[in-house]
């Protein structure tokens, strides 16, 4: 694979999995818009080991509560961390279910197969969750922190996050907008979005580690490379966003989901070729 491929590919990933601007949109368009063969399953797991690792690293205080937490819930205790930890894995079934649905379905392999399908179904989605992201932004109260978290919330947030299956939603775009429809800060909402992608990420990476396996992908050191670029874009687009959301809006990211979804529009309905 060129050297450059492997870069915008990672760099890619790394910025679009944590704004919330859609990883999975990026990529599927990415190779029809450069002519780039498919990267492979086995490239594709490796950079979102890459970005959870960017999630451990940045919110390691987090992540020890949490594995603290649940261990103490193996032992029958509860604690404020055990108590998060539990909502963190609850929310995250629906998204799992909602999976299983879709890929049992062939929805997402069909999609695949279609590129003008895919266009239109990731403009239309970058755009009304674009708006979402605005309208929960500009009228969500800012009231809450983590520590007001209980289990309604966190799973009304885990069910948005089933959403974000479809390319173009955004995973993070669609569970910061819920946790700001639900009155919590803009700096604790990207955080909660962020904890609650570790399980997301990590099962999305074992499932495709397994299928690449059963491929019989290799894991060449073109990989290894993307990884690696994959977790410093990651971690420097986490560290970007924390800094961001504490003195402006989400509106950027709005704006530019609107331009990306009406550009992609005009392509698959023909009005622009490329």
């Amino acid at each position: 694979m060129p050297l450059e491929q492997i870069i915008v590919l990672a760099i890619l990933q790394g910025i679009t999995e944590f704004l919330p601007i859609s990883s999975s949109g990026h990529l599927a368009i990415l190779s029809d818009l450069t002519g780039w063969s498919d990267q492979g399953i086995a490239m594709d797991v490796m950079m979102h080991v890459g970005s959870l690792f960017a999630i451990i690293v940045y919110f390691w205080r987090d992540v020890l509560n949490l594995a603290v937490g649940g261990l103490n819930l193996l032992r029958f205790r509860m604690t404020d961390h055990g108590r998060m930890a539990m909502y963190i894995v609850l929310a995250t079934i629906p998204a799992v279910l909602f999976g299983l649905f879709l890929k049992s379905s062939g929805y997402l392999d069909a999609l695949r197969a279609d590129p003008m399908a895919k266009l239109t179904v990731i403009g239309w989605t970058a755009i009304i969750y674009g708006i979402v992201l605005y309208l929960a932004d500009r009228f969500g109260p800012d009231t809450k922190r983590m520590e007001d978290m209980n289990l309604p919330p966190a799973l009304l947030i885990g069910i948005a996050q089933m959403f974000a299956l479809i390319p173009g939603t955004s995973r993070s775009g669609i569970t910061i907008s819920a946790a700001r429809f639900l009155g919590f800060s803009r700096p604790e909402a990207a955080r909660f979005s962020f904890l609650l992608g570790m399980p997301a990420i990590a099962g999305a990476g074992l499932l495709t580690f397994k299928e690449a396996h059963e491929a019989g992908a290799s894991f060449s050191p073109d990989i290894w490379l993307a990884a690696a670029l994959s977790f410093v874009v990651s971690f420097g687009a986490i560290a970007f966003l924390m800094a961001l959301v504490k003195r402006m809006s989400f509106a950027p990211f709005v704006l530019y989901r609107l331009a990306l979804g009406s550009f992609l529009l005009t392509i698959a309905y023909g009005y622009v070729t490329i």
